[in-house]
């Protein structure tokens, strides 16, 4: 299990290279939810996402052999780019594998910090490139299932835990389940009546499927979030979400669309799908909890294009 120790050391090896992110109480999410609302701004983080906490932490983290064999990372968007980005400003040499369904402006981004891009068919083909990879002598970055990039993700509850009020409930979204895990250590530390819920969305249920299962298990993949769509979690996530976490709550695609306009028009804040899956299990937890409420969202990332949310408000009917 990540102890606030590690943590904290990961908070002082990454500082002066990121972002401390605003945390801030939100009028309008407040007025829509009708709880008091704060929002941890991760989506201001260098490169969008809270991604590029963990790849620094492990990135710094690599000794000089390691830096020089170059490094490797399996992204559906955000974990890339975090990569590419920082890597390229630590000098370090980068690939980053993605599968074709990764949004085309990730790809581009990636690619324009010089950072090889080897695409896949799939995200499960993704992780199997990046691994015989390793074999050859890189140095992979795995998004999730790594205790120096967990810890580097937990920096963003330590934050969210010395700079908000008094909260009851944090919602957190979860792919591979790094940022929860995390993020419900740190908190367990600094805020341990908080309960910590973790939203995914349908077609990308690894985490809900790994608790019923009793452990990871592999997962059919059809949600159009890609920055949530982890083929499987980690034993590591697992276990700190089966320990720290009351409940990872499902919400369908459309919905979590539908939160990121809602983001949009009452948070004033421009997110992505991976964040707006937020807003409707918010609804839910109100529900659940009553009007005693607190809520901290932590709005991991905003790495979608104009054209993607059109799409996507096409898709689902949402103008």
């Amino acid at each position: 299990m990540i102890g606030i120790s590690e943590i904290e050391a990961a908070a002082e090896r990454i500082a002066g290279h990121l972002v401390r992110t605003p945390t801030v109480v939100s009028p309008g999410l407040s007025t829509l939810l009708g709880v008091p609302v704060t929002t941890k701004l991760e989506l201001l983080q260098r490169t969008g996402s809270f991604k590029s906490r963990g790849a620094t932490a492990k990135l710094l983290s690599l000794s000089e052999a390691e830096r020089a064999a170059g490094v490797v990372a399996v992204s559906g968007g955000n974990h890339g780019i975090a990569l590419a980005v920082m890597a390229a400003a630590l000098e370090v040499k980068a690939t980053v594998v993605m599968p074709r369904s990764a949004p085309s402006r990730s790809v581009e981004i990636v690619a324009a910090t010089g950072a090889a891009v080897r695409l896949t068919d799939t995200m499960g083909g993704a992780f199997s490139l990046a691994e015989r990879l390793r074999d050859e002598g890189f140095t992979l970055v795995h998004p999730f299932d790594d205790p120096v990039v967990v810890a580097g993700q937990g920096t963003v509850g330590l934050e969210l835990a010395a700079d908000a009020g008094d909260l009851t409930d944090v919602l957190v979204s979860v792919g591979g389940g790094g940022l929860i895990a995390g993020v419900a250590a740190a908190l367990r530390a600094r805020r341990p009546e908080v309960r910590v819920w973790g939203v995914e969305t349908e077609g990308a249920q690894a985490m809900s499927e790994a608790l019923t299962a009793g452990g990871p298990v592999r997962v059919e993949l059809s949600s159009i979030v890609s920055t949530l769509s982890a083929p499987s979690v980690s034993q590591l996530t697992y276990d700190h979400v089966r320990a720290l976490v009351g409940e990872v709550l499902v919400v369908p695609d459309r919905e979590a669309v539908r939160g990121s306009l809602e983001l949009a028009e009452h948070g004033k804040v421009w997110t992505e799908p991976a964040a707006g899956c937020l807003l409707p299990a918010a609804r839910q937890v109100v529900a659940r909890v009553g009007d005693g409420a607190r809520l901290g969202l932590v709005v991991c990332g905003g790495n979608a294009t104009v054209a993607d949310m059109m799409a996507w408000m096409d898709r689902f009917g949402l103008h």
